[in-house]
């Protein structure tokens, strides 16, 4: 079942404000995750009041950040259920997890970031965290 996408507008928003964009197919996450791709920041996006509403300000703070993925994108739990679902298959062994984030490198998943792991933190913990991430996958992938 999915959410009313009137219930999840802002939700989208407090995303696409920092220039993330939006993919809601299995087809859009394929060819931003495609080989060749760069550095992609890839968000599920969540309703989760706790967990979703940290991680979507750090997001922000992170992307305000000198080093920075080429692409940040989101797909939407709950809504967006195929993408989220062809994301997902992209880092077998890894539990469903939403709110959560994953920073790619030419398709292939390099860091991951699950609920666990933002919904005991601060905003500006998990933006450092990303910010972390981004310093070590991404200078790597414009050298």
């Amino acid at each position: 079942m999915r959410y009313p996408e009137q219930l999840i507008i802002p939700m989208r928003r407090d995303l696409t404000q920092y220039g993330v964009q939006e993919t809601r197919t299995p087809e859009q996450v394929a060819q931003l995750l495609k080989p060749g791709s760069g550095t992609v920041l890839m968000i599920v996006n969540s309703v989760c009041g706790c967990a979703a509403g940290k991680a979507r300000p750090a997001v922000g703070l992170a992307l305000k950040h000198h080093t920075r993925p080429d692409t940040a994108a989101t797909v939407f739990a709950g809504a967006d259920l195929e993408a989220v679902q062809a994301l997902r298959d992209l880092f077998p062994g890894h539990l469903p997890s939403s709110p959560s984030m994953a920073l790619f490198r030419d398709g292939k998943p390099v860091f991951v970031l699950h609920r666990q792991q933002i919904e005991t933190r601060q905003p500006d913990q998990i933006a450092k965290l990303l910010i972390e991430a981004f310093d070590q996958y991404c200078v790597i992938a414009r050298q």
